[in-house]
């Protein structure tokens, strides 16, 4: 956690799950390579970089409350003391942390052909676009899900989220909104996925917790559940199909298709509306 007399204004600094709530001057010199170095007794071979590398990887295998100084001094193979002088403590390593994921390189897969890529890598049209920031997302979550468990209200950025943040505004600009309605188009985009890898991340948790699979979770239920139906009482649950609750279905798939389908009838509106009023002022 950070020391006493950090300028950080956040309460919970001391559980470390919140961006932003250790010394803030001190993660910026850090993220934008003006702290790199410890300010003395450097200790060869110890970087700032191996030890947010152990740091993620320590938190993507046993989330974030494993994350501290004297676990990542064991990983690492080094004294407790020697990292404080790379890094203030676990709110401002989270810091580093999220920032480092945020900048993880897309797949080849998720950017798709450099026939479909404009210049820089961005995609020429906003619909692949949306597709391929949603699905990128939603793959980070799943590698790190300790990201669903931190507040990210009050992100310090880096140069990591500032590229990934530029390239999205670049590749959304086709749209033709306004500034604020494409931030609007990131966020509603990032809070649908969030919202599914959540649901997914919690069924996921409450297996490891109770060790019941879902299938021998809901077959606990199936007595009860078939009663129910039975008694007439809910005749729009009992009128569905078998294959309603199927795990074949692709809820993020249709999810993500309506979104853009929704974001396509506001484009169509702003292009027909410039046009009338370029008819206007012929």
């Amino acid at each position: 956690m950070a020391k006493d007399g950090s300028t950080g204004s956040t309460a919970a600094a001391t559980d470390g799950t919140t961006t932003g709530s250790g010394d803030i001057a001190r993660s910026l010199e850090l993220l934008w390579g003006t702290g790199d170095r410890p300010s003395r007794g450097p200790k060869p071979g110890l970087t700032l970089d191996r030890i947010v590398t152990a740091a993620i990887a320590v938190a993507d295998a046993e989330g974030l409350p494993a994350v501290s100084m004297r676990r990542l001094s064991t990983e690492l193979g080094t004294g407790t003391m020697s990292l404080y002088r790379y890094v203030p403590g676990k709110a401002e390593l989270l810091d580093l942390m999220l920032d480092r994921v945020l900048g993880e390189p897309l797949s080849d897969e998720r950017q798709g052909s450099d026939e479909r890529e404009g210049a820089g890598g961005v995609p020429d049209d906003w619909r692949m676009a949306i597709n391929g920031m949603a699905r990128t997302y939603l793959d980070n979550l799943r590698r790190h899900p300790w990201l669903l468990k931190i507040n990210q209200a009050r992100t310090v950025l880096g140069p990591s989220a500032l590229r990934g943040l530029e390239r999205s505004l670049a590749a959304l600009r086709s749209m033709g909104l306004r500034d604020p309605e494409l931030i609007g188009v990131i966020i509603t985009v990032n809070s649908f996925v969030e919202g599914l890898a959540r649901t997914q991340g919690d069924a996921a948790e409450a297996v490891a917790q109770t060790g019941l699979s879902d299938e021998e979770f809901w077959d606990s239920q199936r007595p009860y559940l078939e009663r129910a139906m039975l008694s007439g009482a809910y005749p729009m649950m009992a009128g569905m199909s078998e294959d309603t609750f199927s795990a074949d279905f692709d809820h993020f798939a249709f999810g993500l298709e309506r979104l853009i389908a929704g974001f396509e009838v506001l484009v169509a509106e702003r292009t027909a509306a410039r046009a009338a009023a370029d008819r206007s002022a012929g």
